[in-house]
């Protein structure tokens, strides 16, 4: 991206000018006051200005944008150390590990936090917070809004602005941590907002044309021929005859047609502009375009409710949608919140155990699974299960021996111990026998 054109997309995020409408050659409607409203967006092919604010009154929108935010946001967030066998502990120690899954800042839950960082990158492209520390030490993340944020290009450096209550201030990189959505320079995320204002304007189109029929009863349009030239108040009192008889609140009134006016329907009905389908195929585009799978917000109508495909469909969705967003935050607190040194030793990852905590069959399932296979001793499940450790042979790593030798069926494992023993006494000393 050439350093004109990333200077103006940054100054355009940040700003609702009428530059930003300048440039973009489009009618950008921003909702003054209003968060959301004032993020970038754009006048669709259909002639719906598309904003933030705007695209989250479509339910698609809503649903998919809430979906991806509030799963990931309800995850666990742990901070893990690598020892030198190999495997990893957490360290719940470090100072960031508060940070990240404890109380990010005096005003948000963890879930809050991801949520409003999420949502700023499936809906704005970018995601800010602002990184406070105490000496090396980081001691809290402050959510930044995203239209408050302007960014800079200088010589290959990202500089940012913020407006605050006080005026804009810079913010040097290291006290911004900045997560992109999907980029096309590796730098800055794209807005999903105006890339989909299309998508999204049909969609809005849709629902409009689908209000309008219900507010006029499903009865289409209709003109009204008569055979004479009416005086202007004889006009103005007919079309006020008709409202009174018109409408989803007056319907079953039927209108009293005097000598000379007939009526005629004008206009396509609703089954022939297939007003139906077009709303479905709406929502399908929708949630094509945040990658997630129309019966997750809701849309039945093509898929069944029985068997393995929602299962598959739902690993589909965690592998292809979700990791991508996990991955995402992963990376960027390991690279931005970890000094140097650190990041050879420790790392940050979601616990996707978490999507089990409201399937309790999966979640036994899998704990047997890892108990019988020597990957979890049962204290191991009873802490991930809130319940207190019993110690003993509790915490002892187990494995099923249901692929012992034949000859080994039926024996004990104190049995085959006590034979060893006792054949390992014989060889030392074979006069014994």
């Amino acid at each position: 991206m050439s350093k004109p054109l990333f200077q103006a997309l940054s100054r355009s995020a940040a700003k609702p000018s009428a530059s930003l409408g300048d440039w973009l050659g489009k009618t950008i409607r921003l909702t003054d006051g209003a968060f959301w409203g004032q993020l970038i967006g754009g006048q669709s092919s259909s002639g719906k200005c598309v904003s933030v604010d705007t695209a989250m009154r479509v339910s698609a929108v809503w649903a998919c944008v809430r979906l991806i935010a509030e799963t990931i946001a309800t995850l666990p967030l742990g901070l893990y150390r690598r020892l030198p066998d190999g495997s990893r502990e957490a360290d719940t120690g470090h100072p960031l590990y508060s940070v990240l899954a404890v109380s990010p800042n005096e005003h948000m839950s963890p879930v809050q936090f991801w949520e409003a960082m999420l949502a700023s990158m499936l809906l704005r492209g970018n995601a800010f917070a602002q990184i406070h520390r105490s000496g090396s030490r980081i001691v809290a993340l402050s959510f930044l809004l995203p239209h408050r944020m302007r960014l800079l290009a200088e010589n290959g450096v990202i500089r940012y602005f913020y407006s605050f209550s006080d005026g804009e201030r810079e913010l040097s990189a290291a006290e911004v941590l900045h997560i992109p959505a999907f980029s096309l320079d590796g730098r800055i995320g794209l807005s999903p907002i105006s890339y989909g204002a299309d998508i999204i304007g049909s969609a809005m189109s849709a629902d409009d044309a689908a209000n309008g029929t219900f507010k006029n009863g499903m009865m289409p349009t209709v003109a009204f021929k008569v055979d004479r030239v009416l005086k202007p108040d004889q006009r103005d009192d007919f079309r006020k005859y008709v409202e009174t008889v018109s409408g989803a609140m007056n319907a079953g009134k039927s209108p009293v047609l005097e000598a000379g006016v007939t009526p005629e329907s004008i206009g396509i009905n609703p089954t022939d502009a297939q007003l139906l389908e077009t709303r479905s195929w709406s929502v399908e585009e929708v949630c094509r375009f945040f990658r997630v799978p129309p019966w997750m917000v809701g849309h039945t109508e093509k898929n069944t409710s029985w068997g393995s495909g929602l299962e598959q469909q739902v690993i589909g969705f965690l592998t292809f949608s979700l990791s991508t967003w996990l991955r995402r935050i992963e990376k960027a607190v390991l690279k931005q919140l970890l000094r140097p040194e650190e990041r050879l030793t420790h790392y940050a990852e979601f616990a996707l155990e978490g999507l089990l905590r409201a399937d309790s069959a999966a979640r036994a399932s899998f704990y047997s699974t890892m108990v019988q296979n020597g990957i979890y001793t049962r204290d191991d499940c009873r802490v991930r299960e809130n319940l207190p450790r019993r110690g003993g042979n509790a915490d002892v790593l187990t494995a099923q021996t249901n692929l012992a030798p034949l000859d080994a069926l039926g024996q004990t494992s104190d049995g085959q111990a006590a034979r060893a023993a006792l054949q390992n006494w014989l060889t030392a000393d074979p006069a014994k026998e």
